[in-house]
């Protein structure tokens, strides 16, 4: 695990409200609890457990959806959540949300990415790339203050780039204006669209005009796929060509043979397909056929703060569960690398990094 931890890592599937930490979402419910929003003690418990039932974790995600309805909440979970990724030696994230409305507050599908935004402007414990720029330039917006405390030991250093989710409860109205939103927001880091939120809901038809749209206008696209039964929808996901899928777990037949046949890499989240049910056990998971075949994949959290885990925790798994030793778990790690939905020059400088990672410790 300290080895796993030390490494560089690379996280692609990683939403922003899953991965907030316990500690603030106690603070928040605390505060709606004050408020007569809700009975914090119906929470508390479920807050403070760290192997939650998979009841409990729904429950933890309702909670989530009634704290996380204003902009400065947002903010902060946002600088949390990068800053909790890049204490593990997270290199380079992709964070996914779903822009919300709250009207109540003036809360636009805009205003809420803008206060992703600022969220990532607001960290200064680590240097943070969020802006596609000259990376030998130096944005006002990302360049941050030198720090002044005569400490040799180098800053530590992410790139962010976001991911806006359409959500399957979404109308293709709706879907339409994330995609366009997202066209508009390219400037500030936003690279592509995902679609997710309850798989037994929506029709890949309501969402496919919308997700068309997005690649045709040179958005990179990554699907939840497979996460339960639905061979029609999986085979309708498979021949859009999405750069990336998620999860992956119900695949059947000719379903595993056009993926690996089209070589579409598959985030993977064992944590959250234990918790969720979506897979029974660590040795009968899909990981270890696709590995063995040399499918490309990416070790991933999913929902880091709802699962109680972290990139470093997942890889470690994989390590115990799959027999990997360290040479196999960098190559896993640094290969995910090519599967970024950054320009090539972030791609040659990350690989840098883990290059000289390996280097250092003479893998």
């Amino acid at each position: 695990m300290e080895w796993c931890e030390s490494m560089p890592k690379v996280e692609l599937h990683a939403h922003l409200n899953g991965s907030i930490r316990d500690s603030t979402l106690l603070e928040l419910a605390r505060d709606l609890g004050q408020k007569g929003v809700l009975v914090f003690s119906d929470f508390e418990h479920v807050i403070l457990k760290n192997d939650r039932s998979l009841v409990e974790v729904f429950k933890l995600f309702d909670l989530i959806h009634m704290v996380t309805t204003d902009h400065r909440t947002i903010t902060r979970i946002t600088k949390e959540v990068v800053e909790d990724f890049a204490s593990e030696n997270v290199v380079y994230i992709e964070l996914r949300t779903t822009p919300k409305k709250n009207e109540s507050i003036g809360m636009s599908k805009r205003s809420y990415i803008e206060a992703v935004v600022e969220g990532l402007k607001t960290i200064n414990n680590v240097d943070v790339d969020f802006l596609p720029h000259d990376v030998n330039a130096q944005s006002s917006l990302n360049s941050l203050p030198m720090d002044n405390t005569h400490n040799l030991t180098p800053r530590k250093k992410i790139y962010v780039r976001l991911l806006l989710s359409i959500d399957r409860r979404e109308t293709t109205e709706d879907a339409m204006e994330t995609v366009k939103l997202a066209l508009e927001l390219k400037d500030v880091g936003v690279v592509g669209i995902d679609l997710s939120g309850n798989p037994v809901v929506g029709e890949w038809t309501t969402f496919f005009p919308a997700l068309q749209f997005a690649k045709e206008n040179g958005l990179a696209i990554t699907l939840h796929c497979g996460e339960v039964r639905n061979p029609e929808e999986i085979q309708a996901m498979l021949d859009f060509l999405p750069q990336r899928i998620g999860h992956a777990c119900f695949f059947e037949g000719e379903d595993w043979e056009k993926l690996k046949c089209l070589k579409i890499p598959v985030e993977i989240c064992f944590t959250s397909n234990i918790r969720t049910n979506s897979i029974s056990s660590l040795d009968v998971h899909h990981f270890d056929d696709l590995y063995k075949v040399n499918h490309p994949l990416v070790i991933c959290t999913d929902d880091s703060g709802v699962f109680s885990t972290s990139v470093s925790k997942e890889y470690s798994l994989a390590a115990s569960a799959f027999g990997l030793g360290k040479r196999e778990i960098f190559q896993l790690a640094r290969d995910a690398v090519d599967f970024i939905f950054a320009d090539d020059e972030i791609k040659r400088l990350l690989k840098e990094v883990f290059d000289s990672f390996r280097s250092n410790l003479a893998l």
